[in-house]
């Protein structure tokens, strides 16, 4: 143990780190929980029962090995049907971020209530005749389905500070997924996010542990209702999970995944409160996160996940993984590991690996590497889940009411929480609330952009593709206020290029981030990089004396000096989702010249005075927020970020190690799902699998590289042809597009292959080498699968015929 101790200080103090920031309060091993240190809490007597127990006692015994490991199984949609569970008796689906039933990301309820029946039934009558349980990422409302309720992400519901109100939201949420045949939500998120680099910051309620408490019971009791005794869930509620267990929000440098190097009185101080308020409240799952805590994965923490939640902290319902994160404990791999149910995780989020981590852990029951006891304490917890969800018996709890999607009341308390999470930062010389009757433009480019307003985890897991169709009751931004401008007997225009016929009193400029989820969200800096479009926007509008709002999109606190001083007024709103009604509701006066409602939002996390991260100094401090009734002037405030705002040094690389460097961004259509994977190295690179006929592209602003098409240079792909396509593979830069058919045609499946292309053939080919914005698009019908390492500009000679331009 000491060797082990000091190798790790080693490593750390080679990695930059103080080995002081990571001991723990009672010495010893960094990464191993001292349980009496640790809050209490219990699950509610109502899911363990002495009924439930007495029924779950004689179903084990009369259940096979084969079947009780099958229990602990979880496998996605995209990788498994119906019938395959006549010979894997798995215990659970889900459907991941960008799964849908049939291949269809855009199915209806119906759809969703149909797939799940037929896994059910299949699951009722073969192997030990237990339904499945069914799992989604329901995150900020029935976020996968199309015409459900969309809320605003965690973060702006922190800024509301409201938790009677996140109740309604649970309730609200759960009815909308029941009303689809699902039964349970992996949520809430209670991270506590501490650098906010992390692509997940807007995942988090708040930096305050105390708020997340409050809202992790509001939730729970939400989703679920108060547990009862002797009764099932009501049909429209569904079980929570409290994830991600534990400080993925606390890991250095806010990597997605990393590592939180920290003593153990932080981590239960800053990153556990919330979980004894869930467990309290009567959650009835709680989810491992990938992360670890002083390099020791959560999914092999048995310190953590046995002793502390489940022990010191009474938690009696089941502990799921996430996504393969249990490959990821030393000595595993996706497809066996062990360890992880040895250290108390009870089911393997395991979504295209299943058929082996089902024969690997058969085996390991087999062999006594994991004990009998340990596999029936696992089902033991899964069942008293499927109990209290009203899945046993001979009469299931029926869930599949299309009618619950997307209601009116819903409607209108989504319009409520976006109304109540707007920050307002700056507001000038009154220009807010716009008066009754003024000549309004609306512009920028998330005007009239669903996608930005409604963020990740939108209909797809990037959420990248979402289009205001798809939410038919919901509302753009731009729109929203268009409607309230004319309602009010004012003129609208919603022009995204800020042009004009009649000059307007006031311009609403909506600029912000794009949308992203975990791994592409993560950022080197909190600099936002307004394009040079949008500069050149508000800097011609400002220039005609034209009073100008800000509407600024994002899933973190930024540091935005420049577009705070053009503005006349600053509003933070966060990433909102689909009822724009709620900011017309707050910026647009009406007949009688006041708005429907004044600002309520109050900053969740402090606002950064310089991009610098961790935040070295707060422009605004957590809590700030203006009022109608409380005006004040903002003076000039600082303008340097105090890092590089200059793309020079990222124009080459648009794929560095599987991720996308700012200020690029990664935007894949519902065909695609995509993951990382070890190519050479740990999550060294990303796979890419055609689904359908699609594209994967890597956009962001336009640069030049026309000295670079003239010297030679070529587009250089590190990558590997995992199943090769069955038709054609299309690359374009720019304006043109070429075929790979040619370069990779004839390459095994497996092959790793550095494929060049000299830029000059997309400038033959018609690119606009001086102003690319597209510096990648890949195009492949269904069944392609390739995993990517690096994309890169390289001096390469251009010798060597072009390939063929694609008809």
């Amino acid at each position: 143990m000491l060797r082990q101790r000091a190798l790790l200080v080693l490593l750390l103090v080679l990695a930059g780190c103080s080995p002081t920031a990571v001991d723990n309060s009672a010495g010893g091993d960094s990464s191993k929980a001292n349980p009496a240190l640790w809050p209490k809490a219990e699950s509610p007597a109502a899911l363990t029962s002495k009924e439930t127990e007495a029924a779950i006692d004689l179903l084990l015994e009369k259940m096979t090995l084969e079947q009780k490991v099958g229990q602990l199984i979880q496998a996605d949609i995209s990788s498994i049907k119906p019938s395959d569970l006549q010979q894997y008796p798995l215990g659970s689906i889900l459907a991941g971020g960008n799964s849908g039933p049939y291949g269809n990301e855009r199915a209806s309820a119906a759809k969703w209530a149909e797939l799940v029946g037929e896994f059910r039934e299949v699951s009722r009558n073969s192997g030990a005749g237990i339904p499945i349980l069914f799992g989604v990422d329901a995150v900020h409302g029935h976020s996968n389905l199309p015409g459900a309720t969309i809320f605003p992400h965690n973060i702006g519901l922190g800024a509301a500070n409201d938790p009677v109100m996140i109740r309604r939201i649970g309730e609200a949420t759960a009815a909308e997924i029941s009303g689809s045949g699902i039964e349970w939500t992996f949520a809430p998120t209670l991270a506590v996010p501490q650098d906010l680099r992390w692509g997940r910051s807007y995942e988090g309620y708040a930096a305050d542990p105390t708020l997340v408490a409050k809202y992790a019971t509001a939730m729970t009791l939400g989703l679920q209702g108060k547990l009862e005794s002797g009764k099932v869930l009501d049909a429209k509620k569904v079980a929570a999970t409290a994830k991600h267990f534990l400080a993925d929000g606390g890991t250095a440098d806010g990597r997605d995944q990393g590592d939180a190097r920290i003593s153990e009185k932080e981590l239960i101080e800053k990153h556990a409160q919330g979980y004894p308020a869930a467990i309290d409240a009567g959650a009835l799952s709680v989810m491992v996160s990938f992360s670890s805590w002083n390099g020791a994965k959560h999914h092999g923490n048995k310190s953590l996940v046995t002793d502390v939640l489940k022990g010191r902290m009474g938690f009696a319902g089941l502990v799921v993984g996430d996504w393969n994160g249990h490959g990821q404990v030393p000595g595993c791999s996706a497809g066996a590991c062990p360890d992880a149910i040895n250290a108390g995780l009870d089911l393997f989020m395991a979504p295209d690996s299943w058929k082996k981590v089902y024969d690997s852990t058969l085996a390991a029951a087999r062999d006594g590497t994991i004990a009998a006891a340990r596999i029936d304490d696992a089902v033991r917890r899964i069942l008293r889940v499927k109990f209290k969800l009203g899945l046993m018996g001979d009469t299931l709890t029926q869930r599949g009411d299309p009618a619950l999607i997307g209601t009116a009341d819903h409607l209108e308390l989504a319009r409520e929480a976006v109304a109540k999470s707007l920050v307002l930062l700056k507001n000038n010389d009154g220009v807010l609330p716009i008066r009754k009757g003024a000549n309004v433009l609306i512009a920028g480019p998330g005007a009239d952009n669903m996608a930005m307003q409604a963020g990740g985890w939108t209909i797809s897991w990037q959420g990248t593709d979402t289009k205001p169709e798809d939410f038919p009751n919901g509302q753009t931004i731009g729109r929203a206020i268009s409607d309230a401008v004319r309602t009010s007997g004012g003129i609208a225009t919603i022009s995204a290029d800020g042009r004009f016929e009649a000059k307007p009193e006031v311009a609403v400029v909506v600029v912000g981030e794009r949308p992203y989820a975990e791994f592409e969200g993560d950022a080197p800096d909190l600099a936002y990089r307004t394009s040079p479009a949008d500069e050149e926007l508000i800097a011609r509008l400002k220039s005609q004396g034209i009073r100008v709002v800000v509407v600024f999109l994002s899933g973190r606190p930024m540091f935005t000096g420049k577009l705070i001083n053009q503005a006349d007024a600053f509003v933070a709103a966060w990433l909102p989702g689909t009822q724009g009604n709620g900011v017309a509701d707050v910026l647009v006066a009406a007949a009688d010249g006041k708005a429907a409602r004044d600002f309520a939002g109050r900053l969740p996390f402090v606002w950064p005075a310089n991009a610098l991260s961790p935040i070295s100094k707060p422009l605004f401090p957590m809590g700030y927020g203006l009022t109608y009734t409380k005006p004040s002037h903002l003076g000039p405030v600082n303008e340097k970020a105090g890092v590089d705002l200059t793309l020079s040094s990222h124009i080459s690389n648009f794929v560095v190690r599987g991720k996308i460097p700012a200020p690029w961004r990664l935007d894949v259509d519902g065909a695609i799902s995509t993951r990382p994977v070890d190519l050479s190295a740990q999550e060294d690179a990303r796979k890419f699998t055609w689904n359908t006929d699609g594209k994967m592209t890597i956009n962001g602003p336009a640069v030049d590289l026309l000295k670079q098409s003239e010297s030679g240079a070529a587009l250089m792909i590190d990558w590997r042809i995992d199943q090769p396509a069955k038709g054609p593979v299309l690359l374009t830069v720019g304006e043109a597009t070429l075929t790979l058919q040619d370069l990779i045609g004839a390459k095994s499946a497996g092959s790793l292959l550095n494929t060049y292309i000299p830029l000059s053939c997309f400038a033959k080919a018609g690119a606009k080498m001086k102003t690319v914005a597209m510096p990648l698009r890949i195009a492949a019908p269904k069944g392609f699968v390739a995993t990517i390492r690096n994309v890169r500009i390289e001096a390469k000679g251009s010798a060597g015929a072009c390939p063929a331009v694609a008809k």
